[in-house]
């Protein structure tokens, strides 16, 4: 097989000659992006509600929305940094703290993140690809699942494919702010949600480092600015809230050691890839957190989210690098398969491999890479579709998918049946017909290409509408139809029902009779309770600040026992809600069930709609 020049589109081709059919087909796909993940968006109510608490406790009070208070009164902080929480606390604040405030920034996240991959791959491969690129993004269901929630991983998404396009801008031109501009973007998606954002690092340098037309020195001190500019843009923030007198601010939740720099490199950081996180529920060592391996992406849990046209992506990775192998240096075709490529093939190992807490919608830091990939394959191969090479590799492109697809679709077997088979036969015709591509007459050839994106996109396409159809709550939402819904899905733990505790993982709901009670003004916490989604419930029923005894999995030493008995004393707290912990992890502080003890020892148990509730004032 011989090597075949990729054609590049250069800014000047993708800027001044594009085609008029360009806009009207960028308005249609970005009009049915945000109708696909703005539709019916509060459906899924407060949707993560240690989230919207967080925003909630954000729209009340500056501190809280600066530090990512669970509460108002600044007990303790999610745990994680706040970016997020930012955008969602300034929503509320203007529209007011509901659903449809909370989830929306995520909505439009998505669309700006549609935008801005068409435009990134438009760069270097033009419109056509841009837009299969954008296109592909809104149909992958994790993407679909996460834009309409109120995860961070939305912004860090759309934040990290800012990244990528300001990284294909400065190597346009040797652009130093450009790629300046890149590492702000990175390093704001560490404030979105911390380590993670550097897995693309790699990929981002490397691909300047070898295709920027400049002399090495220069690319070389041009990376180090754009270190330089990551290490402020996240260092910032970590800085403030070091020199903070800890006395003056939250808790920081999720360490152990009221340190946003422990939280970094310890529950967020490193542990997540030893299993080895102080503080952590279940998981462990030893792949605790499911069964760790190179098919984990491929798994029941995670696959149905990004593994569609994964198989596919990988293909045409491997493709376009034998294809641009004999390309100059600075060949932008080449360079952007780096950069998709690398933050693929980095993100997907550690994905794969990390033993520590993981969920199956992190995936979706996998899908633009996924969609640039195989947009621009498509549209290049199909371009070159008169060469054997080209042909045969655009041809098993599309059986894998059809393959993989069939192989996805048979696991939820009572859910649209007939698709699995349909998909299989019409890609497997595609894919021959495809090998055969030089002996049909123009109108056959169009006929193929649109049934070549029918088998590509149809079952990711029918699994996103779904999952973008089916309500989710909880902290571990997962991508597919309702039939298929995992834990944390659709309800959620702890949800409905007329008044119940959540769990560690569950919103508490609680009952009228109760809300009432939480609504009596005069405490600085309303109410304490174990795990912060318990206490989100609460407070978002009320609207006063509920105190998380122990953080998000009631394993922070936060507070100590002397420091809520002092509260109690204060009458800073009115009531203590629950029985104590549903779960502990084997490691972090058990200063939780030492209050929990406490306060069944020393106080009076009433019930109030099916909940255990004690009257610290009494």
């Amino acid at each position: 097989m011989t090597a075949v020049a990729i054609p590049a589109a250069t800014p000047k081709r993708a800027d001044v000659a594009r085609p008029r059919w360009v806009r009207p087909a960028l308005a249609v796909l970005l009009a049915g992006t945000a109708a696909l993940y703005l539709v019916d968006l509060s459906a899924s109510g407060w949707a993560n509600a240690f989230y919207s608490a967080a925003a909630q406790a954000g729209a009340q009070s500056w501190k809280a929305w600066f530090f990512g208070s669970s509460d108002a009164a600044n007990g303790i902080t999610v745990d994680k940094t706040p970016a997020a929480l930012w955008v969602m606390g300034l929503s509320t604040r203007l529209f007011g703290v509901n659903a449809w405030s909370v989830l929306v920034p995520q909505a439009l996240m998505g669309v700006g993140s549609t935008y801005l991959l068409y435009a990134t791959v438009r760069h270097t491969s033009g419109a056509a690809a841009g837009l299969l690129a954008g296109t592909i993004l809104s149909l992958t269901p994790a993407a679909a699942l996460i834009f309409r929630f109120n995860n961070p991983d939305a912004l860090l998404v759309l934040l990290l494919i800012a990244a990528a396009y300001c990284t294909v801008r400065a190597i346009e031109k040797a652009g130093p702010k450009w790629l300046a501009l890149a590492g702000v973007a990175v390093g704001f998606g560490f404030l979105a949600k911390m380590l993670q954002a550097f897995l693309v690092l790699p990929a981002l340098g490397l691909a300047y480092l070898i295709a920027a037309p400049t002399p090495l020195g220069k690319r070389l001190l041009h990376l180090a600015g754009a270190l330089g500019a990551v290490i402020v843009s996240a260092g910032w923030y970590l800085a403030v809230v070091a020199l903070w007198p800890a006395a003056d601010r939250p808790y920081i939740g999720g360490s152990q050691d009221n340190s946003l720099l422990g939280l970094t490199f310890g529950y967020n950081g490193f542990g997540r890839i030893t299993g080895d996180e102080t503080g952590s529920v279940g998981g462990g060592r030893g792949g605790g957190w499911g069964t760790t391996g190179l098919f984990r992406l491929f798994g029941s849990e995670m696959a149905g989210g990004i593994a569609w046209l994964l198989p596919a992506a990988l293909l045409a990775l491997g493709a376009g690098l034998w294809f641009t192998c004999r390309a100059p240096r600075t060949d932008q075709s080449r360079s952007a398969l780096v950069i998709w490529g690398g933050w693929l093939l980095v993100t997907a190992i550690v994905f794969s491999y990390m033993g520590g807490i993981i969920h199956p919608y992190y995936t979706v830091a996998l899908a633009p890479a996924v969609a640039a990939l195989v947009g621009t394959a498509a549209v290049q191969l199909w371009r070159l579709r008169d060469d054997p090479a080209a042909a045969g590799v655009l041809s098993g492109g599309l059986a894998l998918t059809a393959v993989t697809s069939y192989v996805l679709l048979i696991r939820e077997p009572s859910w649209q049946p007939w698709l699995a088979p349909a998909i299989l036969v019409a890609g497997l015709l595609a894919a021959v017909a495809v090998f055969f591509i030089n002996q049909l007459g123009r109108i056959a050839a169009r006929g193929l290409a649109v049934l070549g994106l029918v088998t590509l996109l149809a079952a990711t396409g029918a699994y996103t509408i779904a999952t973008a159809a089916t309500p989710h709550s909880g902290a571990i939402p997962s991508a597919g139809p309702s039939v298929s819904r995992g834990f944390g899905g659709f309800g959620g733990p702890g949800g409905g029902g007329r008044g119940m505790a959540g769990g560690l993982l569950g919103t508490a709901t609680p009952g009228p009779n109760l809300t009432a009670l939480l609504q009596a003004p005069g405490h600085t916490w309303t109410a304490a309770t174990v795990g912060s989604n318990n206490a989100a419930g609460y407070q978002l029923a009320s609207n006063l600040p509920v105190l998380a005894v122990g953080g998000f999995n009631g394993t922070d030493p936060y507070p100590t026992l002397a420091q809520f008995q002092q509260y109690v004393h204060n009458g800073q707290i009115h009531y203590f809600l629950g029985d104590g912990l549903t779960m502990q992890g084997s490691t972090g502080s058990d200063y939780a069930q030492q209050i929990a003890t406490w306060v069944a020892d020393n106080y009076q148990a009433t019930t109030v709609d099916g909940v255990t509730v004690y009257d610290l004032t009494t």
